[in-house]
Formats: structure tokens, C-alpha cells, sequence
């Protein structure tokens, strides 16, 4: 780095003495060289004054580093003394060394003066792994997770309330996530200037807390253009979003909270306002369904029914006595929260019933699902199978609907098609037990897609008809043969000009796409090889777009960038994976349409091994007894188990098992709804020996007759939907957000600084920053520039025409340099290059010329502002003028009658309340009023004597009298003076009122009369009173 400034300090004083010397020649040369020379002196003193402020740490906080700023200087006199330009000479090597040494060691005191560095393009020193971890790490232990690049934002996995985190995300407002907060509403902001789609793509490996992320993009989108978390539609996502994270999430090794779907959410916007959202789901994760590692979970649904079903509901679901250690397809070895779970699953039931989907519906199949696990098949002597579990299968068949003999006829018997003929036979144990797996996988998997399919149907007024309803359609479409890899299907270079092209057409949306993050575990098989070329193909999209788009396009237009960023490329291992004739994937569906091989498994790690033997990308197996292969992915080397992969990928089901769901069979109709298409395909005759697919997608339900069903395997529908999303993604313009796991224990105090450091290398954010900070990541076409930046400049040195566009975009960049000389921003590398068709920037240009927008803005709606009350107050002043004379008039009339009136008058006066003008008399009408009734004015009415009685009944009392006290009396809440019960003597009528004089202990005391009652007379006097 130190290398890099010191040849551009040379490049600057070179340039200066060529200047110097030639003056004659330049004065003789021609215009057009003349405004070259200036451009490129101008360029090389904004590089200068670009490098001064890094070394001398000048600045935006304002910390000073006057040594190196001294060296500099003197290296500059002994330059100007030798008047020669001086290569790498003693002097240079000494400042090299003290820059690299002063500026690490004031990187060092910047962190420990807590002073915060949120943009990592503006760190000070050298840009290397240790200065961005460091940072990193001091934003984390402060309380900030998101630090940016530029615009790109990565985020550390802050672990605040790992457990209810997901479930309080859509819950929280805004202002709480200001960085996130501010990409969506640069999203917002864009699609409706452009009408251009925006996408929000979040990667990182797995538990790195994309989803959380993704659920405070969503709730914030909402907040911004969707009416806030009030509305109807933001209830129905959120219901929505709580129900699959349920059915879609479970415990892993390494993650408590994986998501072991990806989800793509789109948010159709028109006019800044929402009116739909979609939600795509990428299910992948069949197998944990029957079978979990001894170190996870199953999914969270079932843990969560156990803890918070009622007694009745489990009677009703055939559950009573079982728990998650009696259930064989749930981990019994690790410890279940029944609290959380039982909290969770009323939100989950709640979630259920704003969907509108029958509850008791989803319970019978999830129940059927967990009891499935308990019902084995074991040979016996017979020639049917005993079994293994008789309460269970009843139970099930139940739970379906169907008769428990046609339950165990669908499980054990498998019909085959030989040459037209249909040939039932028995099948062995393993075969029923893989049967009984598979049934489990599909009623599971079928029940999802439901779900998000009623979720999707919701149609707001003013949606397009057209938008179809279903969860997979739109990412699921096309010949899985004739699609390309990920790889192969080019991504555009110039990003904006399909978005162009595409982006008028149909409704815009704002996509929000979390989708698997990558995974290494100790036994990696099927699903995660998908996930992980999900995960390179993120990266890929990632890389074309950041890297090699900038790189082509400068090299397109003849702009030279001093910085070439060397990035690793994920196109080989895509190409590995999913090439069409070559690929892993390719060969396991070769192996996959052998129906009757048993086991494929040692052939088919034989035949990639023997076709990518040459790759550096691929390693075999250390033992040939062993069905293992290895991929360097981005991350690191993964090796992957393909004991089970053959079978996987086939993910299919025999149709036996499917006709006891018949309409005629079967009297549960969300049962019979699952398989509608597979019933209606086989008609109301017995099983006809075809296999049908566990999970099949929707364009798959047309066809699925015969032979035809078995033709798409579950890679290839993968690959089709991975296309299908990048090619969405590809007329999108995207927002980057990078995630990073601290640790692996999930804990809000630990930083790994090893972890990290693995992670920032894979996501290559060093490379990132030294394109954001000395590159030009950054295009727009000349009349794009001129008409976003047109404030900086004057208006009359503006021509505004096509053919003036680059003398326009010239002018508005000498303004900005002005501005910037000017202004009290921090000097950041503002370079820029104009090209055939656009102008490119650097990142620290683009905001500060954005900074300078908003204050040119400001500054010119203030003004604006003034002049418009200027202008309202000029119109008004004659009418207010007048109005403030009247009100002087009528105050100064009122102060001299005031004057003249008595002393008691005017203290009177002083303390009465004043009235408001509009409901105050006019002094003519009370000086009537007055000598009606015989009043004056000056002085008061006289005040009424106290009477010298109490009036009880009928009955006037005189003085003195005996009461009782109704409650305690203190005076001036002090210490009790007269207490309840008590007789109290009264001698006469209080001057305060309601009060009444009492005589106590040689004391006068003012009691209030409600706490005093007459004392009733004895039994003696009244007889005496009635004979008087």
C-alpha cells in the first residue's frame, strides 16, 4: 500500500515539473490538449490531496497526524531543492516506513478513543485483513453489527436473544436498524424513479443471521411503503412467514435456528405502495423429515405440538402417552423447552387461523407424519409382514382417513408393468419401511407447498390477474434439459442496461432473496451438495456484478484503473457441479435412471472421479472402499458422503402407496387434495405400477402419467429453479448485504477473530474494499449524471443537450471541486474517469457528491421556503397591520379606564381570570347592566353574613351543638387532632366555607362540615321530648 502512494507521489511531482518546463509549448499547443493537461493535473492533485488525508489522519474526527504531514513536507523542499524527480531513494524508503508505522499506530489509538469508522473505505493506514477485523470487532462489542462498504453492508451476527430474536424481527420498528433501514429505502427510492425491480440479496454461511436480517427488511419495507405493521397485508406476510419458519426450520450442530428452506420474497410496489407480496420457497431438506443426527433435530413443528397441544387435542390426534423420546423420527437424545415451544406453537395456531387454513386439517397429517416413525416392518414366517407398531397404524390410518388394511396393502404390496400387464407382489422389510419413509416425506412436503400456495392466493385489489398463485411457478418453468448451469447462463456485464430493457416490463417488485447459506458439516451428503452450489452461485452473481462487470466496463470504454482487484472466480466449481455432460450432478442423474440398480452408489463416485481426476477443484476418495468425493468450494474443501445421494435424487414414491387417497378410499379431503393430480392421472382402478415424484413441482402436475413422472429428478428441478432465480435476479438491480458468524456457540460476548477471518476471506470483503476505495465501482451515463447532479453546478453553464452532455457532466465536475474546497467534508479519494458513454466514480465520490446534493438541496428549499412566507406575509400584511392597530386601540383605551378606577377595583382586577377576547362584553353593555341593578362599578358587592344556625330536617339547630365525628381529623396533614367516634362540641358557623368552628383542648378548630354528623339523643330524652 505505502508502495502505491509513494508511486503516485512521484507520478504528481513528474507531472508538475513537465508542466513547469513546457509553459511555452503549452501555451502554443492547441485547446483540446490544454483542457487534457488541466484534467490530468486536476486528477493527480485530488489523488494527493486524497493520500495527504489519509496519512496525516486529517479529519473527519478530528484527529492530526502533523509528523507524517511534516515528512512529507520535507521530502517535498529537499524534491524541490534537487529539482529532479528522485526514484526510490533513501528519503522514500524512510517515509515508507514511518507512514506504515505512525499510521498503524494511530489506527490503533483511533479504535481505543472510541471513535467510530462505519464506512470501511475511509479506514486509516493500510487496508489489510487485520485492520477490518479490528474494526469489525470494536463496532460489535459497542453494539453495532452493520458496518458498510461502500454500498454494500455486511453484518455481524450480533446473537441478542438468539431464542426469540426471529420471533420479535417483524415486531421491530425501523429506527432501531437505521443501516438497513436506509438500503430499503434506497431500494424504494429507485424503483420508483426507474420502475426498475430491486432485489436485496443476503448471503453468508449458515447461522450467520440472514433471516433475521431479512425479517427487519421486510417489516421496514412495510414501514415505508406498505402502511406500517397495522395494515392487513403486512398481518398476512407476517402470518404467513411464522408458520413456515416453523415447518421449515430446525436445530442443527451448528445452528439453532437454521433455515433449512430458502426464501425468496417479493413485494410488488406501484407508485412507492405496495399491493402484493409473494413468497417462493426452496425446500430442500427431505431427509430430516424421517432421520436426524445424533447431534440435531427435526423440525421445530413437532416439538412445538408436543409442548403446547391440550389433552383433548392429543386425544383427538391419537398422541396421548408420546413425547419426543417415544416418537423414532424425532432426537430423543438431546433436551427439549417445553415453555418456548408451547409459546411458540400458539403463535404458530394463531399464525394458522389469519391464513384462513383449517387447523385440525394440519394437525391430523403432522400427527400422521410423527406416528408413521413407530409403525416397523419385520419378515416373519408368513408371507405377509408382521408389524411392528399395530396401535400406531391404526392410528394413522385414522388420522387419513383410510382403513388401516388399506394402509398396510398401500405400504407392503408394489405393482409392476411388465409389458402391459400389471403384476402385484409382496414386498420385503426394507422395501416397506422405505415405503412408509417416503409416504412420511410427501405428506410432509405436499402439506408445505399447500400451505404456501394459500398463503400466495390472497389477491389485493389492483393486483395483476395474471400473477399466478402458486408458490413455485414462476422459478420453476422451462425444460430442466435444455436449461443451462448457473454458470453457463451468462449474467450480463452491463448490469444497467438489461435492467433497462427489463425493467418496464410488468410490475416492478423489491425481492428480499435469503436462501441457503453454505454448510460444512461432519456428514455431508445430497442436500448439502445443493445448498452449496445455491451458496457459489450467490457468490458467482456476487462476483459478476462487483468485480468483473466493473472491470470489463472499464476496459470496454479505455479507462485505466491504477487498482486491478484479483477475486476468486466461482464459475469452475459451478461448471463441476452442474455442467450438462460433465457434471456431478449430471452423472448422478444418469445414475438415478438405473430403476433397478440397488445400490449405484460405488459407480457412480467411480465415474466422477474418473471424469474430473484432472480438476483442481476435485478430489477423490482417500479409500476406494469408501463412497466419498471432495469440492473446494470458496470457503474451503467440503467432503461429501454419496451413500444415499442416488436415492435422493430419485425422490420417488410408488403409486400403491399414493391410490389409498382416493376419493372412493379415503374421506379426509386435505388428504385426498395432496394428491389429487397422482388420483386423477390413475382413475378409480388399482395401482397401475408408476412411480410418482415425493414432491413434484407445479409444472410437473400436468404430467404426470406413466413413465413421464420419473423423467425429472429432484437435481434437476433444483438447477431449473437456481437458473430461474438468476436469471431474475440478472434484470434486477441489486443491494448487498454480506453476512458473518462471530462463533459457533451462538454466544453475544465471543469474536472469534479465526472464524472471522475465514469468513472475510471467503466473501473476499478485503478485495471489496480496495475496489470501493481506489477503484471505480461505480457508472452512470453522461445525461443520467447531469440530470441527478445538475444542483452543483449553475444553471447557465448548463447546456442541456445531447451533443453538450460531456461538456455539461466537465462543468458540473469543476463545480464540484469548487464546493469541495469549500466545504467541511473530509477529503476522501474523489476520483473519476468519463469514458465513450459513461462517467465512472469511485465510491468516495459518489458520496460526496451525494453529500453535496443534499446540502445544495436543503439549502435551496430553505430559500425557497423564505421567499414563499415572504411573499404569503407581504399579502397579508395590510389586513394584519390593521388588526394589530384595532387591538393596540381597544388595550390602551382599557388601560387608562383602568387607571381611574379604585384600588380594591383594580386588585380585583388583577387576580380575576381573564377571558378570552371572543367571549368577553362590551364595557357599554356591562355599564347597563350595572345601573339596572343598581351596582357599582368601582367598588364590590358587599359580602352576605354567616348565619347563625344549621338547618337539619325542617328543624333550624342553634349554637352550640353536639356531634360525632364521621372520620379522623388532622390539620394540615399532621398528627390526628379529633378521632372517629369521638364528640366534638360546635360552637359556631367557620368564616371558611362548608367549615364549622370547634372548641378543643382551649382550641378553636375549623372542621369541615361532611366530617361531622348530629349526635343522636338518648332513648330517655326523646320519651321526655314526646311528653313535653
Amino acid at each position: 500500500m505505502s508502495m502505491m502512494k509513494n508511486f503516485i507521489i512521484d507520478k504528481y511531482f513528474e507531472e508538475m515539473k513537465r508542466s513547469s518546463t513546457s509553459t511555452a509549448e503549452s501555451e502554443a499547443a492547441s485547446s483540446n490538449e490544454v483542457v487534457m493537461l488541466r484534467e490530468q493535473l486536476k486528477s493527480l492533485s485530488t489523488e494527493l490531496v486524497s493520500l495527504r488525508s489519509t496519512l496525516n489522519m486529517k479529519a473527519v474526527n478530528g484527529i492530526a497526524n502533523t509528523n507524517n504531514q511534516t515528512d512529507l513536507q520535507q521530502v517535498e523542499a529537499a524534491n524541490h531543492e534537487k529539482k529532479e524527480v528522485p526514484s526510490m531513494c533513501e528519503s522514500q524508503q524512510l517515509l515508507k516506513k514511518t507512514c506504515e508505522e505512525r499510521n498503524t499506530a494511530n489506527f490503533m489509538n483511533l479504535l481505543s478513543s472510541n471513535i467510530d469508522i462505519e464506512d470501511l473505505i475511509h479506514l486509516y493506514g493500510p487496508l489489510t485483513e487485520d485492520a477490518i477485523i479490528k474494526t469489525l470487532h470494536h463496532r460489535w462489542n459497542k453494539g453495532f453489527p452493520y458496518t458498510k462498504i461502500g454500498p454494500i453492508l455486511l453484518s455481524v451476527n450480533p446473537y441478542k436473544d438468539a431464542i426469540h430474536a426471529l420471533d420479535h424481527a417483524l415486531q421491530q420498528p425501523g429506527d432501531r436498524h437505521p443501516y438497513l433501514l436506509n438500503i430499503v429505502k434506497e431500494a424504494v427510492r429507485l424503483q420508483t424513479e426507474t420502475g426498475y425491480s430491486q432485489a436485496i440479496v443476503l448471503s453468508g454461511e449458515s447461522g450467520s443471521g440472514k433471516t433475521y436480517s431479512s425479517l427487519l427488511l421486510l417489516r421496514q419495507l412495510f414501514d415505508v411503503a406498505g402502511g406500517g405493521p397495522e395494515t392487513d397485508a403486512f398481518k398476512h406476510v407476517s402470518a404467513a412467514i411464522t408458520v413456515l419458519r416453523s415447518l421449515g426450520s430446525a436445530a442443527t450442530a451448528h445452528n439453532s435456528e437454521s433455515s433449512r428452506m430458502g426464501y425468496y420474497t417479493e413485494v410488488h410496489v406501484s407508485e412507492g405502495v405496495i399491493f402484493r407480496t409473494k413468497v417462493h420457497c426452496y425446500f430442500l431438506d427431505q431427509a430430516r423429515i424421517t432421520h436426524t443426527t445424533p447431534q440435531e433435530k427435526g423440525y421445530h413443528i413437532f416439538y412445538q405440538m408436543l409442548a403446547g397441544l391440550t389433552p383433548d387435542e392429543r386425544v383427538k390426534l391419537h398422541l396421548q402417552g408420546y413425547s419426543a423420546h417415544s416418537l423414532k423420527y424425532l432426537n430423543h437424545l438431546l433436551t427439549m423447552d417445553t415453555d418456548d415451544d408451547c409459546e411458540k406453537f400458539i403463535m404458530w395456531k394463531n399464525s394458522l387461523s389469519t391464513l384462513g387454513i383449517p387447523f385440525s386439517d394440519v394437525m391430523r397429517i403432522l400427527a400422521a407424519v410423527m406416528l408413521l416413525g413407530n409403525i416397523e416392518f419385520i419378515e416373519s414366517s408368513a408371507l405377509e409382514l408382521d408389524i411392528k407398531g399395530n396401535n400406531e397404524i391404526k392410528a394413522v390410518a385414522a388420522l387419513l382417513g383410510v382403513s388401516g388394511v388399506s394402509l398396510y396393502r398401500g405400504l407392503t404390496t408394489k405393482t409392476r408393468n411388465i409389458r402391459g400387464q400389471l403384476f402385484k407382489s409382496l414386498s420385503d422389510a426394507p422395501t416397506a419401511n422405505a415405503t412408509r419413509d417416503s409416504l412420511a416425506k410427501a405428506l410432509y412436503c405436499r402439506t408445505v407447498a399447500a400451505i404456501v400456495r394459500k398463503a400466495n392466493s390472497v389477491r389485493r385489489p389492483g393486483s395483476n390477474s395474471g400473477h399466478s398463485s402458486s408458490s413455485d411457478d414462476v422459478h420453476h418453468t422451462g425444460d430442466p434439459q435444455k436449461q443451462p448451469s448457473p454458470a453457463t447462463s451468462k449474467l450480463s456485464v452491463n448490469h444497467s442496461s438489461a435492467s433497462t430493457q427489463c425493467g418496464g416490463l410488468g410490475d416492478a417488485i423489491i425481492s428480499i432473496a435469503d436462501m441457503f447459506g453454505f454448510e460444512n458439516n461432519k456428514y455431508n451428503q445430497f442436500e448439502q451438495l445443493c445448498i452449496n452450489l445455491c451458496s457459489e452461485t450467490i457468490q458467482h452473481y456476487y462476483n459478476t456484478h462487483i468485480f468483473k462487470s466493473t472491470q470489463e466496463c472499464c476496459r470496454e470504454e479505455g479507462i485505466l484503473c491504477d487498482i486491478d482487484v484479483e477475486y476468486q472466480d466461482s464459475t469452475p466449481v459451478i461448471e463441476l457441479i452442474s455442467a450438462p455432460l460433465t457434471g456431478i450432478l449430471y452423472h448422478l442423474d444418469k445414475e438415478s435412471s438405473n430403476l433397478e440398480s440397488k445400490s449405484s452408489s460405488a459407480s457412480y463416485v467411480q465415474n466422477i472421479t474418473a471424469q474430473h481426476v484432472h480438476s483442481d477443484r476435485f478430489f477423490g476418495p482417500d479409500d476406494r472402499g469408501t463412497y466419498n468425493f471432495g469440492i473446494i468450494h470458496y470457503t474451503g474443501s467440503v467432503v461429501y458422503n454419496a451413500t444415499d445421494m442416488v436415492e435422493s435424487n430419485r425422490d420417488l414414491i410408488c403409486d400403491d402407496a399414493i391410490s389409498i387417497f382416493h376419493k372412493h378410499n379415503c374421506n379426509f379431503g386435505f388428504a385426498t387434495h395432496l394428491f389429487l393430480n397422482e388420483t386423477k392421472n390413475q382413475g378409480k382402478g388399482p395401482a397401475k405400477g408408476n412411480l410418482q415424484r415425493i414432491h413434484p413441482s407445479p409444472s410437473m402436475l400436468a404430467d404426470t402419467s406413466g413413465q413421464d413422472a420419473i423423467k425429472r429428478t429432484f437435481a434437476q428441478d433444483f438447477q431449473c429453479r437456481l437458473d430461474n432465480l438468476l436469471k431474475t435476479l440478472m434484470h434486477s438491480k441489486p443491494h448487498f448485504i454480506r453476512c458473518i458468524r462471530p462463533n459457533h456457540s451462538e454466544s453475544s460476548s465471543l469474536f472469534d477473530l479465526a472464524i472471522v477471518r475465514r469468513q472475510i476471506r471467503a466473501l473476499q470483503v478485503l478485495e471489496t474494499v480496495h475496489l470501493m476505495a481506489g477503484g471505480y465501482p461505480h457508472k452512470m451515463r453522461f445525461k443520467s449524471f447531469n440530470h441527478r447532479y445538475k444542483f452543483l453546478s449553475r444553471h447557465k453553464r448548463l447546456r442541456r443537450s445531447e451533443e453538450k452532455s460531456i461538456e455539461d457532466t466537465k462543468a458540473i465536475l469543476e463545480s464540484f471541486l469548487k464546493a469541495m474546497d469549500d466545504s467541511k467534508q473530509p477529503y476522501t479519494s474523489t476520483n473519476w474517469a468519463l469514458g465513450r458513454k459513461h462517467i465512472f466514480l469511485s465510491e468516495g465520490a459518489r458520496q460526496s457528491m451525494e453529500q453535496l446534493r443534499l446540502e445544495k438541496r436543503e439549502d435551496a428549499a430553505t430559500i425557497i421556503q423564505a421567499n414563499v412566507r415572504r411573499m404569503i406575509c407581504q399579502k397579508r400584511w395590510p389586513s394584519l397591520k390593521r388588526s394589530l392597530e384595532h387591538k393596540h386601540q381597544v388595550r390602551h383605551q382599557t388601560q387608562r379606564q383602568t387607571t381611574c378606577k379604585s384600588p380594591m377595583y383594580q386588585e380585583i382586577e388583577r387576580h380575576r381570570k381573564k377571558t378570552p377576547e371572543s367571549e368577553s362584553c362590551d364595557i357599554k353593555t356591562i355599564q347597563q347592566t350595572c345601573y339596572l341593578y343598581g351596582l357599582d362599578m368601582d367598588a364590590p358587592p358587599p359580602l352576605p353574613s354567616s348565619r347563625s344556625y344549621t338547618v337539619t330536617g325542617n328543624v333550624k339547630m342553634g349554637f352550640p351543638q353536639m356531634r360525632l365525628m364521621k372520620h379522623n381529623f388532622s390539620e394540615n396533614q399532621g398528627q390526628v387532632i379529633l378521632k372517629k367516634g369521638e364528640t366534638i362540641q360546635v360552637v359556631g358557623v367557620s368564616p371558611r366555607r362548608g367549615h364549622l368552628m370547634v372548641e378543643h383542648n382551649e382550641h378553636v378548630l375549623h372542621v369541615p362540615y361532611q366530617l361531622t354528623e348530629l349526635k343522636k339523643p338518648s332513648r330517655e330524652r326523646q320519651a321526655i321530648a314526646a311528653e313535653i
